[in-house]
């Protein structure tokens, strides 16, 4: 039976990628699958969450691929986008955002673009 595994994300530099990544995400490396151009990260668990590849294209500008990473409230987003920064994200001029996001987009050390959520501002309600 098929079934999804690991998410990759192509990077400039795995072990810089990996820095932010287990910080960004709580994830601590596998060791088994590590090697000059690849790193697993893992949840404490164990299950595998996250593949960093070493690439040697660039990101795309507008990705039709991406990692969203979800917050409960405004407040709890507001704060992770500060602290995504404070690791070496950057904040992304995105021309397409709609009148009332309920997402930021940021891009990681490697300008890998991904969306912060504040689950409360989704169509849901939750």
């Amino acid at each position: 039976m098929l079934r999804l595994g690991t998410t990759v994300l192509g990077v400039a530099d795995v072990d810089r990628a990996m820095r932010f990544w287990s910080e960004a995400l709580g994830l601590a490396e596998d060791p088994e699958w590590a090697s000059e151009s690849w790193r697993t990260l893992a949840h404490p668990g164990g299950a595998h969450a996250l593949g960093l590849m070493r690439s040697e294209s660039p990101a795309e500008p507008k990705p039709r691929l991406h990692l969203d990473l979800y917050t409960d409230t405004a407040d709890e987003q507001r704060a992770e986008v500060e602290r995504l920064v404070g690791l070496g994200a950057q904040r992304v001029d995105w021309a397409h955002y709609p009148p009332e996001p309920d997402f930021v987009v940021l891009a990681d050390p490697d300008d890998n673009l991904f969306c912060v959520v504040d689950l409360s501002n989704a169509p849901s309600g939750s």
